[in-house]
C-alpha cells in the first residue's frame, strides 16, 4: 500500500509538472498570435488573406502527408483482426512486465507504420489481447524504431551518434513509460470502457469500430472472404480515426500558421532554451516521422544536438494529431501521462546530452 500510495504521488507530480509546461506553452502562443493577429488586421488587411492560403496550404500538406500512413496502420489493423486470433497474441506478448515492455518497443520492426498508423493498430492488438503496457511501449517507440524511419534517418544524418541515440532514446523511453503502466493492474483505468472489456472473463462484445464487424471468422473460412473482410474493417476504422486526423491537422496548421517560426528559432542559446523550443516546434509542425529527419538537418547549424535529439524523439510519440487519436484508445487521464512523461524524459536526456555530451 505504501509503495503504491508513492507511485501515485510521483505520477500526480509529473502530470502537474508536464501539463503545466504544456499550458504555459500553449498559453504564450495563444496570447502572442491574438495580438499579432489583430495587429496586422489593422495595419494590412492583405497579409490576412495571404495568412488563410498559408493556412489551406499547410493543413493540405499535412494531411496529404499522414493520410496513406493512417491507411496503412488501418490496414495492418484489419488484418491483425481477422488473421490473427486472440489465442496468438497472448502467446506472442511476453507475461514478464519488463519483458512485455521491450516487446512492445522493438514491435516496430514488425509492423513499421508512423504515428499516425501506429494508433489504430495498437488499440487492435490491445482489443486481441496484448497487455496495454506493451501496446503503450509500441505506441510509443515504433514511429521510429522501425525500418523506414530509420533509413530516413541515416539518409539524412549519416550512420552516427544522432541515429543510434534518436533510436536508442526512443526505445527507452517507450519501454520506460510502458513499464510504469504495467504497474497499473486495472486496465479500465487506462483505457477507454469499450477497449478495457477486452480484459475480463469473456471475450468482448464486438464494439467500437462499425456496425458490421463479425468478429474473428472460422478457422476454415476461404482467404478471400476474409481479405475482404480485413478492408472492410479497415475502411471503417479510417474513417473512424480521419475525423480526428482532420482536426488534429486544423489545429496544427492553425498553429503554424499564427506562430511564426522565426520566434523560436531566436532561442538558440543555453542548454535548456533550445530543447523547449525544438519540442514546441516539434509538436506545431506535426511532422510524419518518416520525413523530419530531413527537416531537423536544416536546424543543425541553428541548435544543439540534443535539442535536434530532442525534436526527433519526442516529436513521433506526441505531436498534435497524434494526441486526438490517442483519446479514442485511452483515457484522458491517461492521455496526460502519456504526454508529460515522455517530454519530461526528452528533457532530461537532452539537456544532459547538451550539458556533457556535445556531439
Amino acid at each position: 500500500m505504501a509503495t503504491s500510495s508513492f507511485l501515485q504521488k510521483i505520477f500526480s507530480w509529473l502530470k502537474n509538472v508536464g501539463l503545466g509546461i504544456l499550458l504555459a506553452v500553449a498559453g504564450a502562443g495563444a496570447i502572442l498570435g491574438t495580438q499579432r493577429f489583430f495587429q496586422t488586421l489593422a495595419t494590412n488587411p492583405q497579409a490576412i488573406s495571404n495568412s488563410v492560403s498559408t493556412f489551406t496550404t499547410i493543413f493540405l500538406g499535412i494531411f496529404i502527408e499522414a493520410a496513406p500512413f493512417l491507411l496503412l496502420g488501418t490496414l495492418a489493423s484489419g488484418v491483425v483482426e481477422v488473421f490473427f486470433s486472440r489465442e496468438d497474441m497472448l502467446r506472442l506478448a511476453p507475461r514478464n512486465p519488463i519483458g512485455g515492455a521491450l516487446f512492445g518497443s522493438l514491435l516496430g520492426f514488425g509492423f513499421p507504420v508512423c504515428e499516425c498508423g501506429v494508433v489504430p493498430l495498437t488499440r487492435r492488438l490491445i482489443r486481441k489481447g496484448v497487455p496495454p503496457h506493451v501496446g503503450i511501449a509500441f505506441l510509443l517507440a515504433s514511429p521510429v524504431a522501425n525500418p523506414i524511419v530509420i533509413a530516413s534517418t541515416l539518409a539524412a544524418f549519416g550512420f552516427g551518434k544522432v541515429l543510434l541515440l534518436r533510436v536508442g532514446l526512443s526505445v527507452l523511453i517507450a519501454a520506460v513509460v510502458g513499464l510504469i503502466f504495467a504497474m497499473q493492474k486495472d486496465p479500465g483505468r487506462i483505457l477507454r470502457p469499450t477497449l478495457a472489456a477486452s480484459f475480463g472473463d469473456t471475450p468482448p462484445a464486438p464494439v467500437g469500430i462499425g456496425a458490421s464487424y463479425v468478429g474473428p471468422p472460422p478457422v476454415k473460412q476461404p482467404v478471400w472472404p476474409r481479405i475482404r473482410q480485413a478492408l472492410v474493417i479497415s475502411a471503417e476504422e479510417f474513417f473512424e480515426m480521419g475525423r480526428y486526423l482532420v482536426a488534429g491537422a486544423l489545429i496544427a496548421a492553425l498553429m503554424q500558421t499564427v506562430v511564426p517560426q522565426s520566434w523560436l528559432l531566436a532561442f538558440t542559446r543555453g542548454p535548456i532554451v533550445p530543447v523547449i523550443a525544438m519540442l514546441v516546434l516539434a509538436v506545431v509542425l506535426s511532422i510524419c516521422s518518416t520525413v523530419d529527419a530531413f527537416v531537423a538537418l536544416a536546424f543543425v547549424t541553428s541548435f544543439s544536438t540534443g535539442s535536434i535529439l530532442a525534436f526527433l524523439v519526442f516529436g513521433p510519440m506526441v505531436d498534435i494529431k497524434s494526441t486526438l487519436l490517442f483519446l479514442r484508445v485511452f483515457e484522458r487521464r491517461t492521455v496526460i501521462y502519456l504526454i508529460a512523461l515522455p517530454l519530461m524524459m526528452t528533457i532530461l536526456a537532452a539537456v544532459i546530452i547538451n550539458l556533457y555530451f556535445p556531439l
